[in-house]
């Protein structure tokens, strides 16, 4: 019996508390929900800027990648190009040699 006893005390206790959040909440729940509404619209614009982000981001890794392929790949052209450089002005030099030595001997057989 005690414990029926005890158990409406604490309800009229909590009663005159519940009645005053009652009273509060519901202006308090009308400005939460424009609050949750505006935090709700912040939250979905800085969702869909992190995606945008995120695929710009993507996209500018493809690019970059494709930029670096092609970068290796005139880096080998342009290696491929010095060495032919390079060994036509080594024929050059042999080429004018010999046509000086030439000259040379043609010169001779002149005087």
């Amino acid at each position: 019996m005690s414990q029926f006893s005890l158990k409406p005390d604490a309800p009229d206790e909590a009663q005159p508390e519940q009645q005053q959040h009652e009273a509060a909440e519901p202006g308090a729940l009308a400005l939460s929900a424009d609050d949750f509404s505006s935090l709700e619209e912040r939250i979905l614009r800085a969702v869909n800027l992190v995606k945008r982000e995120r695929q710009i981001r993507t996209e500018a890794e493809e690019r970059a990648a494709q930029a670096e392929a092609r970068l290796r790949e005139q880096l080998h052209l342009t290696e491929n190009a010095q060495k032919e450089l390079d060994a036509l002005r080594a024929e050059r030099d042999q080429v004018r040699q010999r046509v000086e030595r030439l000259v040379a001997q043609l010169e001779t057989l002149e005087l």
